[in-house]
């Protein structure tokens, strides 16, 4: 969990020092930033997405997570926490819950907090968490100076995911082979692109609503093998 903690500090770190930046910059500088983001998040995941090596695997887990993740309505429990955090801290920020969300969703789908995370569960090696956390931190700073006070609240949503890998890892080392954690790193890439568009103004896309594509291709992937047995 060492590597977690690092990286939700280094978001912290990094958003406050966005935050302080933020009334520095023009609209203009802070419209072109926005959109280079969402043109790195495009690249990102393209790279992630084809990482797959069983397009009927990608296909169904964004399908069927897609369905659960609307009938469970995610984003908008996640909009719901965000505007509860916003209102204890009586943020008056428009783009309070976009910063929450985009920021959780840009420091959490990437490879290097699936791989990371479980490679600080699995061999107790935080170094590639560490990695991210500068990378994290550096990306948060330009988060924050266009989002504001949203980004720097993401560090909790971190937490608990990155830190439910790593410990969930740490449990069920079995579980978490190659294939498993190329799926992942293919559905996340997915979920990448959604956003990528969503921060580019293309179309809105309801991204958090196909977190649970995740669980399902680890679970497909980790299963087909015994169902190819049977």
């Amino acid at each position: 969990m060492q590597g977690t903690l690092v990286n939700a500090v280094s978001v912290i770190a990094g958003s406050l020092i966005g935050i302080v930046l933020r009334g520095k910059f023009p609209d203009r500088v802070k419209s072109i930033v926005f959109q280079g983001i969402g043109l790195v998040t495009l690249f990102i995941g393209f790279q992630m997405a084809l990482k797959t090596s069983n397009l009927i695997i990608l296909f169904f887990s964004m399908l069927i997570g897609a369905v659960v993740g609307e009938a469970l309505n995610i984003e908008g429990h996640i909009e719901g926490f965000g505007n509860f955090v916003k209102s204890k801290f009586s943020s008056r920020e428009d783009k309070f819950v976009e910063g929450f969300i985009t920021a959780f969703l840009i420091f959490c789908m990437g490879s290097m907090t699936i791989v990371g995370s479980i490679e600080d569960g699995l061999n107790g090696n935080p170094s590639i968490l560490y990695a991210k956390s500068m990378l994290d931190g550096f990306a948060s700073i330009s988060l924050a100076s266009v989002l504001g006070f949203g980004v720097l609240f993401s560090a909790i949503p971190l937490l608990l995911y990155q830190g439910g890998i790593t410990l969930l890892a740490s449990l069920s080392k079995a579980f978490f082979t190659e294939a498993v954690v190329n799926e992942l790193s293919a559905s996340g890439g997915i979920i990448l692109i959604g956003l990528g568009i969503n921060l580019l103004e293309i179309r809105k896309i309801r991204v958090a609503n196909l977190l649970p594509s995740l669980v399902f291709s680890a679970a497909i992937t980790y299963l087909l093998p015994y169902l190819q047995l049977i």
